[in-house]
This record gives C-alpha cells, structure tokens and sequence, in this order.
C-alpha cells in the first residue's frame, strides 16, 4: 500500500512549552489509526498542525506525496483531510441535512445565474445535492432527521452528524478527534459500526484520537502513543497496549 500520510520532524513551540517534539507517523491508505495518550499529550495539537490552524516550527506534511506544511486549512480541506472536533461544531440552527449539503459545496456548483433565478440547472444540482446528503445520512441512521434543526437532535446523534458533514467534502483522510466523547456504551458501540462501515464501503483512510480504550482496542489496528508532546512507543494495536510503558503513561498503572 502507498503512504497516505507521511509526517517527519513534526515540532510546534508554544512560549517555552513545547507542545509536540518530533513527531512522525507514516499512514497507508485504508488504514484505521489511532493516536492516543494522556490529557495534554499534544494530540489535537497534532490535528491543528495537519489541519492548518497552526504552523508549524519544524517539520514536513505530506499527504499523498503532496507538501500541505503550513498551508490554509481551506486548502488543505480541498487537498482531501477533513476532521471532526473535540467540541462538536455544527451549524446549530440549519437542519441536519443543511449541514451536510455544506459540505458537498466543494463538489457541486451552479452558475450564480441560474441560482438567483432559479433556472432547471439550479434545480438539477438541488437535487443531486439532496440524494448525496441523504446517502451520507443513511450510514448514521439520521435520514429520518433530515429536517430536524440540528441543535435538537440528542448528543450521540450530533456527534454522528459531524462525521456526516466531513465525509460530505470526500476526504482521502478523515480525522475524528475523540468522536466517542460523551457517548453512552450503546452509542459507543453504535459509532465503533458505523466508522467501520464507513472505512470499508468508502475506501477511507482514518486517524482518530480517542479515550476510550474498548473502542481503540476494537477498531483500531495501529497506535501512536504520545507523552509530553513526544511518541512514547508506535505498532500495532494489541502491541502497544500490552507496553508497561503505555499502562503507566496511559492508564495509570
């Protein structure tokens, strides 16, 4: 498999903190990842950093051979990374289908004229807009609140509609940062299925940073663990997880 994803270097420096120190990682297409590690080991910093929120001090980015170091997080979104956030961020007074149709924009265009006057091509690319958005739906069982605003669906539903939108830009690397939080056992095992789905029957590549450790441990094949912004150990999943170091660091042992 080529590599999808290949960090080298990677630092980033906040006052005199340094938040993330060298750090790589190589991801191949198909994978599913996991980054995980203590509060304040610098994994969403990490997403920051390949998403374009912060630059970095030193390092490369590569995402399917391209350099996106440092770019705009616009550009890198159209470059094919996508993500989800530790705090949910919706457009809360659009529907839930709204949401997801954002997220087609990159896809779908309209000459501005037929827009404003509402011209059979305007309708056409509506349409087409709609059923894409309906399918993305159907993977989360959210179809039947298509027309609900999205402030008023429950919390695990929300949390399955982020990924809905950041599939609907159709990424080649989709990064969830902590999706399971705040999520009940049922609802967790619920997200374990459908991001399973989701990598099998989209072809999608993801890296996900997560606490809990059923999920990791269920979905996950490979792990970087990270520690004071270094990476205390990487491989594969049952691996790492067996590492005195990672119980120490990680758990608590």
């Amino acid at each position: 498999m080529a590599a999808l994803l290949e960090i080298n270097n990677l630092s980033i420096q906040f006052g005199g903190l340094r938040a993330v120190d060298d750090f790589h990682i190589l991801i191949e297409k198909g994978d599913l990842y996991g980054l995980i590690g203590p509060n304040g080991a610098g994994k969403t910093t990490v997403f920051n950093l390949l998403t374009g929120e912060y630059k970095p001090d030193e390092g490369v980015i590569k995402l399917d051979g391209k350099d996106i170091t440092g770019r705009p997080t616009i550009e890198i979104n159209k470059a094919g990374i996508a993500r989800t956030f530790q705090n949910i961020r919706l457009f809360k007074q659009l529907t839930v289908l709204d949401n997801v149709k954002i997220g087609l924009h990159n896809q779908y265009s309209c000459p501005a004229v037929s827009a404003v006057l509402r011209l059979p091509s305007y309708w056409q690319t509506e349409k087409q807009m709609n059923e894409k958005a309906m399918e993305l739906l159907s993977v989360f069982d959210l179809e039947d609140d298509a027309d609900t605003i999205s402030s008023n669906l429950p919390y695990g539903k929300q949390r399955k509609l982020e990924i809905a939108r950041a599939m609907a830009t159709n990424p080649k690397l989709l990064l969830l940062d902590e999706p399971a939080a705040g999520m009940n056992p049922n609802e967790t095992q619920e997200l374990m299925d459908d991001i399973r789905y989701v990598r099998e029957n989209f072809n999608m590549t993801i890296l996900l940073i997560e606490h809990d450790m059923k999920l990791v441990a269920g979905i996950c094949e490979k792990l970087t663990v990270l520690n004071f912004g270094r990476i205390l150990t990487e491989g594969e999943t049952k691996q790492v997880l067996a590492d005195p170091e990672v119980i120490r660091a990680y758990l608590g042992g």
